[in-house]
């Protein structure tokens, strides 16, 4: 052992004593086996039901969690912004994070058993629950922010697709009956809310089957999507409206934009960045907001381990599952931005989120696909969320103010955990904008990955004993 490093060979050589609390020395595995307390642990484990497979229960919520808002409507808004060399770039980035972070989980996911709690579970049994209970902490309010981020997501286009003009008038014949406004936008929000917390409260079961038929629509919209860039014909789309620029004086926003089909010129007017203002939130738009929003897109690779204590093999499913995810995820985004970046303007780009929809061969497709896509990665995120709270509970880190969180139902499901994790969402959403909340879910997320990276860096620089033996 070093001489350098004996305080961190000595955390990483214990093990936490689950009913006590206390820290004992690692025993090998042989020894620790045929011990009552492991004998008691197996039994309680093999006793919750476990009916989650690989593709159930990590493939779909993870494809889910990353084709929601930014594939739907943000994935213009990146290109428009950034041209296709930045955001080619950007997704190069946030992929190198991600994948670092795929192979930490990986490599800490498949050195033991795993429970209900997904990375905290892992990083507190492995590193102690003091690092594990910091990691846990950050990981719970990022899942927090992302459901409240993706319910803003499908607000916007409930509002897009049927709240009324500025000028309160609906078309005749239009379905724009909606009321549209920050309180009213917030009323939608805690609407849809509410409906994610009564699945959350049946349990993780039957959102995991109500998540493989999203998953099927989710896959039939966006092969309409390629399908809809050779089929449909070069079109003028009419923009929605922004607000006035410098009190009426000056240049107005443009109120028509093109779909021009795949075309060199159009190409080339979309390979450089061009920032502007994002007329949702009237702020001016940079390298660092694109990309806060891009993350977004990126931060569903765990979605599958916080589904660990629902899984029937966690250490196998975890790391295949997600590993696939996101090399189809990654192929993806990058397949569009080539795309949309071949056949869309610049303008339409950057003033309508919802283009997908107008240039789609069957427009209600993309609506279904918005719709069904953000609730499920809302929801996915709402059960992680409880998850890590109830596991954080349950190892008693915050003495009784969490005690209330252990309860369960008679099926397993945190019921406690999922209202306490609800009710923090509905503060979120009180912030109103997607692009608002963006950079906060993405710094959190930055947070979780890089502690994650740590714990599995120092696992294996310090060589514990505990760790991949």
């Amino acid at each position: 052992m070093s001489e350098r490093t004996p305080l961190l060979h000595y955390r990483l050589s214990t093990s936490v004593n689950e009913q006590s609390g206390e820290h004992q020395p690692c025993l090998p595995r042989e020894a620790v086996e045929q011990s009552p307390a492991f004998s008691r642990r197996k039994s309680a484990h093999h006793s919750r039901p476990k009916k989650l497979s690989t593709f159930f229960g990590v493939v779909i919520p993870t494809l889910l969690s990353m084709f929601s808002v930014v594939v739907f409507l943000r994935i213009g808004f990146v290109v428009g912004q950034c041209g296709l060399y930045q955001a080619i770039a950007m997704f190069l980035v946030a992929y190198f994070i991600i994948s670092m972070t795929v192979l930490s989980v990986c490599a800490i996911s498949t050195n033991g058993a795993l429970d209900a709690g997904g990375a905290y579970y892992m990083i507190s049994r492995a590193l102690g629950p003091e690092f594990g209970g910091s990691l846990g902490v950050m990981f719970f309010l990022a899942n927090v922010c992302s459901s409240a981020l993706y319910i803003l997501g499908l607000v916007e286009a409930i509002v897009a697709t049927f709240g009324l003009p500025e000028d309160g008038v609906s078309p005749a014949g239009s379905l724009q009956v909606l009321p549209a406004g920050y309180w009213w936008s917030l009323l939608y929000a805690t609407g849809i809310l509410l409906l994610c917390l009564l699945v959350c409260l049946v349990g993780a079961e039957i959102y995991a089957k109500a998540s493989f038929i999203i998953f099927l629509v989710v896959m039939l919209v966006l092969a309409t999507i390629f399908i809809s860039f050779f089929a449909v014909r070069p079109r003028t789309i009419l923009l929605p409206a922004a607000p006035p620029i410098l009190n009426g004086t000056g240049p107005q926003p443009p109120t028509m934009a093109n779909f021009t089909g795949f075309k060199l010129n159009t190409l080339l007017g979309n390979l450089d960045a061009d920032y502007a203002v994002d007329y949702t939130t009237g702020t001016m738009m940079s390298f660092a907001t694109v990309f806060a929003v891009m993350f977004n897109g990126c931060t569903g690779i765990m979605a599958g381990s916080n589904m660990s204590g629902d899984l029937k093999n966690p250490s196998y499913s975890i790391p295949r599952g997600t590993i696939t995810a996101v090399i189809f995820t990654f192929i993806i985004y990058n397949l569009l931005s080539l795309m949309v970046a071949c056949s869309c303007d610049r303008i339409l780009l950057q003033r309508d989120y919802s283009f997908l929809r107008d240039i789609n061969v069957w427009n209600p497709l993309v609506t279904v696909g918005v719709y069904s896509s953000t609730m499920s990665a809302a929801m996915s995120n709402l059960i992680g969320a409880s998850r890590i709270l109830y596991a954080l509970a349950r190892d008693d880190l915050f003495g009784t103010v969490l005690s209330p969180a252990k309860k369960t139902s008679g099926n397993g499901n945190p019921w406690v955990s999922v209202l306490l994790s609800w009710f923090l969402v509905q503060l979120v959403l009180f912030t109103g904008k997607l692009n608002t909340i963006a950079s906060i879910v993405t710094i959190f997320f930055l947070l979780v990955y890089a502690a994650v990276d740590l714990a599995c860096l120092a696992l294996e620089w310090a060589s514990a004993p505990n760790f991949r033996y």
